[in-house]
């Protein structure tokens, strides 16, 4: 039988690798980490001043999700990007997920969700007025899917995160072609709107719109 301090050690440890997964996925999603790019257990363990275990860890389950991919003497490295294809066929998945997750809780939506979302949306405007995309395209991800985890339902972020791992591309090419990129926090603005406006077929339609 396991003691209290056995626990307490998986716990940290499961900790400490969900926040290094949370960052190395963002690194990827964002384009600061790019496709081929190969990723050192040493320097990611004086990065994140944690032991290799969390790493080695957070490494197999990117892995798993398809962001990174490891082969035999050759390390880790970032996966390589989908195919147009592959994108044209998985966006109108990722708009069907986000919709049906905002219809499964916007009844229950509440100040403090639009107190998160005016957060992402005053960062997101900062980072526009910079032209950071990494920064724009991790924000503009934090906020989708703080709608599928708003949804509660479970394995729905494992779904989403893994279509989102397959259109990372598409989406940081798509973000670069606004005239202005602070149409890209005005269009999340809207979203926002439209659902503190209490009608869901309206925010369903703003949101699905953004997902191109």
């Amino acid at each position: 039988m396991s003691n209290g301090k056995t626990t307490d050690s998986v716990m940290l440890v499961r900790g400490l690798r969900d926040q290094i997964v949370d960052q190395l996925r963002n690194d990827v999603f964002s384009g600061r980490l790019t496709p081929g790019e190969r990723l050192s257990e040493t320097s990611l363990v004086d990065r994140f001043r944690v032991s290799r275990t969390p790493i080695r860890e957070a490494l197999q389950q990117l892995t798993q999700e398809g962001l990174l991919e490891a082969k035999p003497n050759c390390g880790v490295r970032v996966a390589d990007e989908s195919c147009d294809a592959v994108h044209e066929l998985v966006i109108p998945i990722r708009r069907t997920i986000e919709t049906f997750a905002l219809r499964s809780c916007f009844d229950e939506m509440n100040d403090d969700d639009f107190t998160r979302w005016e957060e992402i949306l005053d960062r997101m405007g900062e980072a526009c007025a910079q032209r950071d995309f990494p920064a724009i395209a991790e924000l503009d991800l934090a906020f989708h899917r703080s709608i599928i985890q708003r949804a509660g339902i479970r394995d729905l972020e494992t779904i989403w995160l893994a279509i989102v791992a397959r259109v990372r591309s598409h989406f940081l090419r798509s973000q670069r072609d606004y005239a202005e990129p602070t149409d890209i926090r005005d269009e999340h603005a809207s979203i926002v709107e439209a659902i503190r406006s209490r009608d869901v077929d309206a925010a369903v339609e703003v949101l699905g719109a953004n997902i191109a």
